[in-house]
């Protein structure tokens, strides 16, 4: 029993020891940013993954969660003769809030989980020591083009993720509570500012580092076997989730909410 107490102990303060790590992380690659070592080659590689790859699954969630959420909230609002509404609450909602963290959350379970258990299984069979060896930084050449690759695909992958749910809504609200489209986007359009594309665009430049930043850092710092590895992409995966909320409750308030005063 004590050595079962022991061993989750031991547990939660790795767990701790390795976000700190990832804070660290954080850090150089700042530094190395601002010193200017890229590999050009390898972020387009990670760009592919980051993008074409995983459109499929965030287009699929994102219009079926905007056919879900019209429906919820168009059944409603015609209760109260609010028909004219429908499209601004799903703006406000689903545009400013969901679409971002749905394609954030999906991104993370895809690519967060691929690169924490690709670096991962380089951690453990000894191949980041070689990159030592041949005098090559790992944070120049294996973590830096995924930070970068990522940020830059996840905010247009939210956008078609966005453009995708907005479809989705459209249909569900004119197929099964007759809501004609042009009515729907009229209401979207009057609720939806330019400023909130310019929001949705850093919520995703911000959630594609979180997600490559963490699954890079939870894989640098595996250590053991294959089944540690699947352990650090599950882990990497369910940290990211909660980074990325966290992340979108504070600028939630710095964004959008008003001062009282």
């Amino acid at each position: 029993m004590r050595a079962k107490l022991r061993a989750k102990e031991n547990l939660r303060y790795l767990w701790i020891a390795r976000c700190f790590a990832a804070m660290l992380l954080f850090g150089q690659i700042w530094l190395h940013l601002l010193q200017g070592k890229t590999y050009c080659r390898k972020i387009l590689e990670h760009m592919v993954t980051a993008g074409p790859i995983s459109l499929l699954p965030v287009l699929l969630v994102n219009g079926f969660a905007g056919m879900i959420f019209t429906i919820q909230t168009a059944r409603e609002l015609i209760q109260f003769g609010a028909v004219n509404a429908v499209g601004g609450a799903f703006a406000l909602a689903f545009c400013r809030e969901l679409a971002p963290i749905l394609t954030a959350s999906i991104i993370a379970g895809q690519v967060g989980s691929a690169f924490a258990a690709e670096i991962g299984a380089m951690r453990v069979t000894e191949q980041i020591d070689a990159l030592y060896m041949l005098k090559t930084d790992p944070i120049d050449y294996l973590v830096l083009p995924r930070v970068i690759a990522c940020s830059l695909m996840t905010p247009f992958v939210t956008i078609l993720a966005l453009v995708t749910g907005i479809i989705g809504g459209i249909f569900a609200g004119w197929q099964f509570y007759q809501i004609i489209p042009e009515t729907f986007l009229d209401s979207v359009r009057s609720f939806l500012e330019p400023s909130d594309l310019w929001i949705i665009l850093l919520k995703g430049f911000i959630f594609g580092a979180i997600v490559a930043i963490n699954g890079c850092s939870w894989g640098l710092t595996t250590k053991g076997g294959a089944k540690e590895v699947g352990e650090s992409a599950t882990t990497a995966v369910v940290t990211t989730w909660v980074l990325i909320f966290m992340m979108d409750f504070f600028l939630s308030l710095m964004l959008f909410e008003k001062p009282s005063f």
